[in-house]
């Protein structure tokens, strides 16, 4: 099986409608510290990325937060990260996370998560990359970028073969199984 030593979570900076994703959030934060498998993200302390985040550290894990500078006071830079990147923007940040990761997971968000899980998904299209990309569904969370996705295929603007770019798994429990 292949050790994950660091791995990208993609995810809301709001905690969303449900109190279930912030309880996923923390037990993702909690079993990829338990798996001592460091967490790249978005550096904030607020919404789910917050609470990841928190859980992470809380269990000893390695966390590293890439924050675009402009967003320091919108998304809270975390205190408590023993190491925070500042970038120069959005693109520089997602190249930071890209660089610092073995693995993409994405996770409950909005536009920011959407953004992400496109992007890492397009460069693997394009071959820049092979590194897993999970998509985390947490009760019905993914189904309107898998929706998206099989839309694009059904009207010919992309082929079958796009959805071997990614792997959808159900919950926490079996992303942590998936990593380990």
């Amino acid at each position: 099986m292949t050790h994950y030593s660091s791995v990208a979570v993609f995810c809301g900076s709001s905690m969303g409608a449900r109190p279930v994703w912030e309880q996923a959030a923390i037990e993702l934060g909690r079993g990829l510290a338990q798996r001592h498998t460091r967490l790249v993200y978005g550096g904030g302390s607020i919404g789910l990325m917050g609470s990841v985040a928190h859980a992470a550290l809380d269990a000893g894990g390695d966390v590293i937060g890439i924050m675009p500078e402009f967003l320091m006071h919108r998304e809270k830079a975390h205190p408590d990260l023993a190491a925070l990147e500042l970038t120069t923007s959005m693109h520089s940040r997602k190249l930071r996370m890209f660089d610092l990761s073995d693995a993409f997971i994405s996770f409950p968000g909005g536009l920011g998560t959407l953004d992400e899980t496109f992007e890492i998904l397009t460069w693997k299209q394009l071959g820049l990359h092979d590194k897993p990309i999970i998509i985390c569904d947490v009760h019905g969370s993914a189904r309107a970028l898998l929706a998206s996705i099989e839309a694009s295929i059904e009207m010919g603007f992309a082929r079958p073969e796009i959805r071997n770019l990614y792997e959808v798994v159900d919950g926490v429990t079996d992303l942590l199984h998936r990593l380990s």
